[in-house]
């Protein structure tokens, strides 16, 4: 008798769809059959890696680092839908969930390797590599450093002098394809502007007062920031499900 018309089971496992990430996007639902008759629905959720300031210089790195974890959990969907009924009982973890948490790794690696180049390089990224069919696992928290953590120098609190400007990656998932591009320029324009802000500060060490960098670049800097975030909500709406708090990432600091 054919799989497909084998006799119900009770007491079918059902897992729903359901993982916060920084781009509230609908997940594809997929339903695996698997070999005993148990049958499991929902899209593979990964956590979203939480990933600290990132120097311009490792900002294009990051992102296509970033853009590569999409990808995977797209790929590994698509894995989940078309193999339906094939494996045993473990065949989603051995076949799609472990090969893609190995990805993921490799991926989470790379973007701790790119900070590092220019920056004190993060540690623990690896942690949000292993993900879950339905819902994203839970996230242990980072590991304990003993250096001291970095802080912003406000103006007016101390010297700029040999700081950087700093600023939080935006972090956007699976943008649709007709967005992709709009999206992609709005990044540029952000890594622009972190350059330009970063110029200005160069260039005008010793001017204006003790509030000279915070109103006269990092102000002027997350108005800006605000506007390339607002334009990225608005691409992505214009195909999908429009991102929310995409403004948090407008703030930077000094480093």
């Amino acid at each position: 008798m054919s799989r497909a018309h084998a006799r119900p089971q009770r007491g079918k496992r059902v897992l729903v769809a359901g993982v916060a990430v920084a781009a509230t996007l609908t997940a594809v639902t997929a339903a695996v059959a698997f070999a005993g008759g148990e049958t499991a629905t929902g899209a593979i959720a990964c956590p979203q890696p939480v990933v600290p300031a990132v120097p311009a210089a490792a900002q294009a790195e990051v992102q296509r680092e970033l853009a590569n974890l999409d990808k995977q959990i797209a790929e590994a969907n698509n894995r989940l839908r078309t193999s339906a009924g094939e494996g045993g009982p473990n065949f989603v973890q051995n076949a799609i969930l472990g090969p893609l948490a190995s990805k993921r790794v490799a991926a989470l690696n790379r973007i701790e390797t790119a900070i590092g180049r220019v920056a004190e390089k993060p540690e623990g990224l690896e942690r949000f590599a292993t993900c879950g069919l339905g819902q994203a696992p839970a996230v242990s928290a980072p590991p304990a450093t003993s250096k001291p953590a970095s802080t912003s120098t406000n103006a007016g609190t101390g010297s700029a002098a040999g700081k950087v400007i700093e600023c939080p990656l935006p972090v956007v998932q699976n943008v649709p394809a007709a967005a992709r591009a709009e999206v992609d320029r709005e990044f540029a324009n952000l890594s622009k502007q972190l350059a330009e802000a970063n110029e200005r500060l160069r260039t005008s060490a010793g001017q204006g007062g003790p509030n000279f960098v915070q109103n006269a670049i990092l102000g002027p800097l997350a108005s800006k920031r605000n506007a390339a975030l607002d334009r990225i909500a608005i691409a992505i709406g214009r195909v999908g499900a429009r991102p929310q708090g995409l403004e948090r990432f407008a703030t930077c600091s000094l480093k």
